[in-house]
C-alpha cells in the first residue's frame, strides 16, 4: 500500500505538503495541489483514517440515533441528513434504538467513546442518555422529539398545531365523540399531539375526553382501537398520533367490520406511503420529513463549526391531507 512518502516523492514535494493538501489547507500553491492530487490518484493512496482521527481527537462520522427503523417517517428524514452530511465531508452511522431507552443509552455511550463528530437523535425518552450527551463536548441535534431535560439544537414539526388541525377537521366533518390514541407519557411528540387534540375541544370537560396512551407501534394502535370499540359508549372518530399506530388502528377496524368513515372517522398523524392506495384512502397530518433531516444536518454542521453559539430550535409546519377516511 502506498504511503504519504510515496506520494510526496511522486509529486516532488515534502510529506508535510502532502498532509496539508489532504487536510484542505488553503495556503498551498495551486500547482503543488494539482501535483499532489494527481500522485494520490495515480498511486491509489488512501489516508490512514485512524491516525488522522487520533490527531484530530474526532472522527468524520455522525451517529444518527432513531427510535424505530421500521417507521417510514425516518426513511426520508435520514435521507435528508445523509445528503447534507456527504456534502460537508461526513459519513453517517445509523443506530436504531427500537423505542428502547436501554438500547438508546448503549448507542449514546458508543458514540461518545468513538468520539464521533456529532450526534443527531430522535430520543426514546431516556433521561440517562440525554444527560450523557449534554455533559459531553460532542455536538448534538435533537430531531422529531425534544431531548429530555436539555437545551440543544432541535428540529421539530409543530405538533400542537398539526394535532389541533386534524381534530378540528373531524369536527368539521360532523363527528362529535372524537377519541385520541397517543404515545407514552413523557415523550414530547405524544404529549404535544395530545395537547393539540384537547385544544380543538375547548368546550369539552376533561372527564369526557377519550384518550388512550400506548406505545408508538402498530400493535399498540391495534390494542388501543380494540379497547375503544369494546367501550359501551364508543367514539365515532379517532385521531391517532403517529403512522404506525394508525396502521394498527385501521387493521383493527377492518377485522371488526367497522365501516370507515361511516361508523368511524379516522385521521392519522404522519403521512403513510400508501395512504392514497387503501380504500378508504387515509386522511393524514403530514410532516416535511426530508426537510426535518436536512435542517437537522445543517444545524449540526453549524454547531461543529461554532460550538459556543446559542442553541436554536426550528419548528416546521405540518400539512393536513384530507382523504376519504374522514369524510362522511
Amino acid at each position: 500500500m502506498p504511503t504519504i512518502y510515496d506520494v510526496a516523492r511522486e509529486a516532488g514535494v515534502s510529506a508535510a505538503t502532502v498532509s496539508r493538501v489532504l487536510n484542505g489547507a488553503q495556503t498551498v500553491d495551486p500547482a503543488m495541489v494539482a501535483r499532489v492530487l494527481t500522485a494520490v490518484r495515480e498511486l491509489g493512496y488512501r489516508p490512514n483514517a485512524v491516525a488522522r482521527n487520533l490527531r484530530r481527537s474526532r472522527t468524520t462520522l455522525w451517529a444518527v440515533i432513531i427510535s424505530d427503523i421500521g417507521n417510514p417517517f425516518f426513511t426520508a428524514t435520514v435521507r435528508g441528513i445523509e445528503d447534507v452530511a456527504q456534502q460537508a465531508g461526513y459519513s453517517v452511522v445509523l443506530c436504531n434504538s427500537d423505542e428502547n431507552p436501554a438500547k438508546e443509552e448503549t448507542y449514546v455511550a458508543a458514540a461518545l467513546s468513538e468520539q464521533m463528530a456529532g450526534v443527531i437523535i430522535a430520543s426514546s425518552g431516556s433521561v440517562k442518555a440525554a444527560k450523557s450527551l449534554l455533559e459531553s463536548p460532542i455536538p448534538v441535534v435533537a430531531i422529531d422529539r425534544e431531548l429530555p431535560r436539555g437545551v440543544v439544537d432541535t428540529v421539530v414539526v409543530d405538533n400542537v398545531a398539526g394535532a389541533r388541525m386534524g381534530t378540528e377537521h373531524l369536527l368539521a366533518a360532523g363527528y362529535r365523540r372524537i377519541a385520541c390514541i397517543t404515545g407514552p407519557k413523557g415523550v414530547s411528540t405524544a404529549d404535544l399531539r395530545l395537547r393539540g387534540y384537547t385544544e380543538a375541544l375547548p368546550g369539552q370537560p376533561e372527564q369526557e375526553r377519550i384518550v388512550v396512551r400506548t406505545d408508538f407501534r402498530e400493535q399498540g394502535g391495534y390494542d388501543a382501537m380494540a379497547s375503544l370499540l369494546s367501550s359501551s359508549d364508543r367514539p365515532d372518530a379517532v385521531f391517532v398520533a403517529n403512522n404506525l399506530m394508525t396502521v394498527g388502528a385501521l387493521r383493527c377496524l377492518a377485522e371488526r367490520g367497522v365501516d370507515v368513515p361511516g361508523e368511524m372517522g379516522l385521521v392519522g398523524f404522519d403521512e403513510i406511503p400508501w395512504a392514497d392506495l387503501v380504500r378508504p384512502s387515509l386522511t393524514t397530518v403530514a410532516q416535511p420529513t426530508y426537510e426535518l433531516g436536512r435542517m437537522a444536518a445543517r444545524l449540526l454542521v453549524d454547531r461543529i463549526a461554532t460550538p459556543s453559539a446559542k442553541a436554536a430550535t426550528v419548528v416546521l409546519p405540518a400539512e393536513l391531507r384530507p382523504r376519504q377516511s374522514s369524510t362522511r
